[in-house]
């Protein structure tokens, strides 16, 4: 069968999003002739050319700029670094008025980080010149997110999807849509979604699709799906597709297949839902069906433009850097979560409860594999918590074969990263961490099953620092029962780590409750009460609660964040808390030496 897979815009700019390089590995396995292609880097380099931006209207030192700049971001024109840097080259809108850290971050010899820096700023003032005056939905990496962002009904959506007036992006969208469609004769089109920033763009193509080749089936899937539409009842979706797809994408879309070449009935299909004779959805489960990881091939990134990724520096954090600089190959280790028991984690979810791991040797195959393809050395491991035991193995691997790589992931602190093992993973290729320090608070540590303790985390983050492998740790604030004076506990402990130089990044996210979790699922074990019962038609995964705190969570988060902020900088480290917000706050409880103390 041939089959073509779909990245739609807008995901990610630097590197391919991995789920059509996985798909396409496997299904390719099993026969069948399988195309991929990213939409979303593609609308990006037509909007950002000099036919494009003359098109919508930009300035001519927009036009005459935007592809040297381009490339210079692909890596194709290092020597325009000194041009950009020195800012006599750019035309410079409402993005560049804040620049105040740029020495801080780059100095006087990081040129071609600062110029990047500032070509993003460039990039990202072309897009919101896009977004007042042509596509009011439009940014870089997400498009239409808010009518998709928890949506409990589907009438915005699907409102925004009959408006007969197609804006210009949605034109070039659909245009090279077409053009994939006439390069590979796709019997069945099926389209990832991993966040609701690209569901408008999916169902817009399938709109298209079937009103223009209304032969070709159409499936979709990937992480906003399983996720938010698990118990979806509207059947308005399936206007636009014909099948929607459950947790692992292998199994479901080689049974979906053989469905489409008559090779089984549709009662065989796997988490699967589609519209009955009586248009009424309906769900073919079927879950035991699963591929074990081992066997689920090698990702495969052939057709997809490599050399059209580009590297943005959106913002000084160092691991933000990460995620947007650099051709990374994304990869996942082992499926699921080795651990699986945080309370405010999906962990009822296939892709989080189902852990399985395979041998190291088949994971550093599948690197040298990717490395062949892609001609780039740089890993990013985009596994929910990589297993400590397993990344010693494929870190003893690496290091047998002499490969020379870099890569990254996320972990948890636990004790297992000894100094050794940190050792260990910095001589094979390891050069950045990051996990959950969540609320930096003991008590509450506990209650979310973390499995680590501040002191743990902090004797972990030595042993990675000393190694001189980077440290970014996420955190947590609104969790059940949290306290002010926890929360302002909690920043303490991670004043303390910056000042120590334990972690060089880090980042304040606002907890949110969900069904798939067990906070979400028996919130009364966490003294929350769930505020709506209520099953919505579509969407279904956010979960309003209270727990009887009488917080101000938006000055907190505020506060949160500015102190981090300046924390990354090396900024206010001996400034009292209170300097951060604007409403009033406690005074911590803990002795400055506390997590001195601990080490």
């Amino acid at each position: 069968m041939n089959i073509l897979l779909l990245t739609p815009p807008l995901t990610q700019l630097n590197t391919p999003y991995p789920a059509t390089t996985v798909l396409k590995g496997f299904l390719q396995s099993k026969k069948h002739h399988v195309r991929q292609a990213d939409l979303g880097i593609e609308l990006i380099h037509h909007i950002y050319s000099a036919e494009g931006l003359q098109q919508l209207g930009l300035a001519e030192e927009y036009i005459y700029t935007v592809e040297p700049v381009m490339h210079f971001l692909q890596g194709r024109n290092p020597a325009l670094a000194h041009r950009i840097a020195n800012r006599t080259l750019l035309p410079e809108g409402l993005r560049f008025e804040n620049d105040a850290d740029l020495e801080w971050a780059f100095g006087t010899s990081g040129i071609t980080d600062k110029a990047k820096h500032l070509a993003t700023l460039y990039v990202e003032d072309i897009a919101d010149y896009i977004r007042e005056n042509i596509s009011p939905r439009f940014d870089l990496i997400r498009y239409a997110e808010q009518i998709a962002l928890s949506a409990p009904v589907f009438d915005a959506l699907h409102a925004e999807l009959q408006n007969p007036v197609l804006n210009i992006i949605d034109q070039w969208m659909l245009e090279l849509l077409e053009e994939e469609i006439e390069k590979s004769h796709p019997q069945l089109i099926g389209f990832t979604i991993p966040f609701p920033g690209c569901f408008y763009a999916a169902l817009k193509c399938g709109e298209y699709i079937k009103k223009h080749h209304p032969h070709i089936k159409i499936a979709v899937g990937g992480g906003y799906i399983n996720t938010e539409l698990r118990t979806i009842t509207d059947a308005r979706l399936f206007d636009y597709i014909d099948y929607m797809l459950l947790d692992d994408g292998e199994s479901a879309l080689l049974r979906l297949a053989e469905f489409l070449e008559n090779r089984c009935t549709e009662s065989g299909l796997i988490r699967c839902f589609y519209l009955n004779k009586q248009n009424r959805i309906t769900y073919s489960g079927n879950d035991e069906q699963n591929i074990p990881f081992a066997e689920t091939g090698t990702p495969d990134f052939s057709d997809l433009p490599l050399d059209k990724y580009f590297s943005m520096i959106e913002l000084t954090n160092p691991m933000h850097k990460l995620w947007t600089d650099g051709r990374w190959n994304k990869m996942t280790v082992a499926h699921g979560c080795y651990w699986a028991q945080c309370a405010f984690c999906d962990t009822s979810l296939d892709y989080i409860c189902r852990y399985d791991a395979p041998p190291a040797a088949v994971v550093v195959d599948r690197m040298e594999a990717v490395i062949k393809q892609t001609g780039e050395t740089g890993f990013h491991f985009t596994d929910e918590a990589l297993p400590p035991v397993l990344l010693r193995k494929i870190a003893e691997e690496i290091i047998r074969r002499k490969l020379t790589v870099s890569y990254w992931g996320n972990i948890r602190f636990e004790k297992s990263y000894t100094p050794e093992l940190c050792d260990l993973l910095a001589q094979s290729g390891c050069i950045a961490v990051s996990g959950g320090l969540e609320a930096a608070s003991d008590r509450l540590l506990k209650l979310m099953n973390k499995g680590v303790s501040i002191a743990q985390a902090a004797r972990s983050f030595r042993n990675f620092i000393e190694s001189g492998i980077m440290v970014h740790a996420y955190l947590m604030y609104g969790f059940p029962t949290e306290t002010l004076q926890e929360t302002i506990d909690s920043l303490e402990v991670v004043r303390q780590m910056f000042d120590l130089g334990l972690i060089q990044s880090a980042f304040w996210h606002r907890y949110t409750m969900t069904i798939h979790s067990p906070s979400g699922k028996n919130p009364e074990k966490f003294g929350a009460e769930i505020l709506n019962l209520k099953q919505h038609p579509f969407a279904n995964n956010g979960v309003e609660f209270s727990d009887n705190q009488k917080l101000n969570l938006e000055a907190v988060g505020e506060g949160l964040h500015k102190a981090v902020y300046n924390y990354m900088h090396g900024i206010g480290l001996d400034f009292p808390l209170q300097e951060w917000f604007t409403i009033r706050i406690p005074k911590t409880t803990h002795k400055r030496s506390l997590i001195e103390s601990y080490l």
